[in-house]
């Protein structure tokens, strides 16, 4: 018995952490490895990190990868370059074409080629790439607008320039996510989602999205699109989500723990205090923009000194708000948006450990199967062997009683010779002749009616030969423990290969993630530096237009030798006497 060993498709970069929680996968089976990694192409090696937007991050998660000279087109051509590339929407248009109703459309930029894509297309390529790559974490992209946007803007709910403006920002994330995955950069429906010369329609009805099952759990979970073992595939159970596991695996119930809580967390009080935080500053901002208007209005009806440190004062303030707004627009980018696609990962990450507990489920339940089977063929082939030694029984009992008849007297021959030549006429009780079936010819005749092919069948089915029974039930169940074997060898393999490629996904990932996280705490410490900034330099301005104005004109005047002392008018102390 062999015992599973991780056959990842990242193996070949080089930091690779391992969970301390972790737990060896240990599956005992008789079937051979699963389908080989080298299936799956991988790119070429990208050169050194250069400048790029600082989200997502390009960092530890991009590894020295395989060289790659096979390249499908010149998307993947351009994707595997060697240089740094970047995936950027230029543009959100207004259009009409092809439809009845306006919508937008986003102009993507990918080298040289140039193509537009609504976001329901953008839709499109992830369910499909999610069926078609099973055991990866596929990016998320924008949720859609909710019903109370809808509701409250109605009609121009779609022509939001903030939603689009923020759409633009995630789905260009999305597009540079898959351009940079190890093995979603590979995929030629990527390639030509990227083409401005394919249309969208026409690939989505070529393969190999047309080739993708209905049930992705009854398809091979390295390739859902090949056909070539449907019949065993068929024979597999479709176990539910909730169905529990006899043996599972340790690593993977920490996987599912440790995203429960990321989950609770994000969604939970990061998010909240994230909203709660961006509409103080929100309002922040808001007050300080009315305030400066009222002091620039406040410093037109002063004169002198006085009114240009009013001024000055509202200008300060002005700064305050614009810098504000700013802090607003980059925590916004920065923190906001990469922490709810985290948490968009997080549901991800859970339907990922989802599909590989029903592979899981899916691979003990045929197991199962197949030794009720098993068992019950052993019944019928025993009850096939006492029956047929019976019956050899029964045949040496006949052949010894018609040979060892003793001689009987006339008389008594004559006696019994009416009673014998009644028996004679009788059938034997143990003979039986074996119903012919239900016969399709029969059923079909033009004179037969419905009542009758109803009772001649019901005849068939309470008639029937149970030796012909069971030696039928014992064809069946060969049959259906060799179709079994089939899909257990099967769903041996895609368990062992669903357990390596969604751990490594995960490995590769959680980089991904302290990598993104480092670089959105930098982001932030940043914008409010630089907010501290700006806003020091414009109070600082203010504060020396303010020390221009006079002094009071009752404050009493004190030389700059002068210390602080009694009052000159104060009461003076009396003079000591000594004795």
């Amino acid at each position: 018995m062999e015992t599973f060993e991780d056959e990842n498709p990242f193996d070949n970069e080089p930091e690779r952490i391992h969970s301390e929680e972790s737990s060896a996968f240990k599956v005992n089976l008789s079937e051979p490895s699963s389908p080989p990694p080298q299936a799956l192409r991988l790119p070429s090696s990208p050169p050194a990190s250069s400048a790029r937007p600082h989200f997502p991050s390009s960092g530890s998660h991009r590894q020295p990868q395989a060289y790659k000279n096979d390249f499908c087109c010149t998307r993947d051509q351009w994707l595997h370059s060697g240089e740094d590339v970047e995936i950027v929407i230029t543009d959100a248009q207004k259009t009409s074409l092809n439809s009845t109703t306006p919508y937008i459309t986003y102009v993507i930029k990918s080298g040289n080629a140039h193509s537009h894509h609504r976001y329901s297309e953008f839709e499109s390529l992830r369910s499909n790439l999610v069926k078609l790559y099973p055991t990866l974490i596929i990016p998320p992209i924008p949720s859609k607008q909710t019903i109370g946007d809808y509701a409250v803007k109605q009609a121009k709910a779609k022509e939001d320039a903030a939603m689009i403006a923020r759409r633009k920002r995630m789905l260009q994330t999305f597009l540079n996510r898959i351009a940079r995955h190890p093995i979603l950069s590979n995929e030629h429906v990527f390639h030509r989602f990227l083409d401005g010369e394919v249309s969208w329609t026409e690939v989505l009805h070529s393969p190999p999205i047309s080739q993708l099952p209905s049930n992705i759990l009854k398809a091979p979970a390295h390739n859902p699109t090949d056909q070539t073992s449907l019949a065993a595939y068929a024979a597999l159970p479709n176990p539910s989500a909730t169905h529990s596991l006899r043996r599972p695996d340790q690593r993977f119930l920490d996987s599912e723990i440790f995203t429960n809580k990321f989950a609770s967390h994000l969604n939970g009080p990061m998010e909240k205090v994230t909203r709660r935080t961006m509409k103080r500053w929100s309002d922040y901002a808001h007050d300080h923009a009315e305030l400066g208007a009222a002091l620039n209005g406040f410093s037109l009806n002063e004169t002198g000194p006085l009114s240009t440190a009013i001024e000055k004062t509202g200008q300060a303030v002005d700064a305050t708000y614009m810098s504000t707004t700013t802090l607003l627009q980059e925590l916004e980018q920065n923190w906001a948006e990469p922490l709810h696609e985290y948490s968009q990962f997080a549901n991800i990450i859970k339907k990922l450990l989802v599909y590989r507990h029903q592979k899981h489920v899916q691979y003990e339940m045929t197991q199962e199967n197949l030794e009720a089977k098993r068992e019950q063929l052993d019944e019928l082939e025993k009850s096939e062997r006492e029956a047929r030694r019976l019956e050899e029984a029964l045949g040496r009992g006949r052949v010894g009683g018609y040979g060892s008849s003793p001689r009987r007297e006339d008389g008594e021959a004559g006696e019994n010779e009416a009673g014998e030549s009644e028996r004679q006429s009788e059938p034997e009780p143990s003979y039986l002749p074996p119903h012919p079936g239900p016969s399709p010819l029969r059923r079909r005749a033009p004179g037969m009616g419905f009542l009758n092919a109803l009772s001649y069948t019901l005849h068939g089915m309470m008639d029937v030969d149970p030796a012909t029974a069971r030696r039928n039930g014992i064809t069946k169940s060969r049959e259906t423990i060799s179709q079994l074997e089939d899909a257990l060898h099967l769903s041996a393999q895609d368990l062992k290969y669903a357990s390596s490629t969604i751990q490594a996904d995960l490995d590769r990932f959680q980089r991904q993630k302290v990598a993104d996280v480092r670089e959105m705490a930098l982001a932030m410490a940043k914008s409010h530096r630089d907010w501290c900034k700006k806003n020091l330099e414009a109070w600082e301005e203010a504060k020396r237009e303010i020390e221009q104005i006079p002094d009071h004109p009752n404050r009493v005047q004190t030389q700059p030798n002068e210390t602080a002392g009694p009052s000159v008018n104060g009461p003076k102390e009396p003079a000591s006497t000594s004795d």
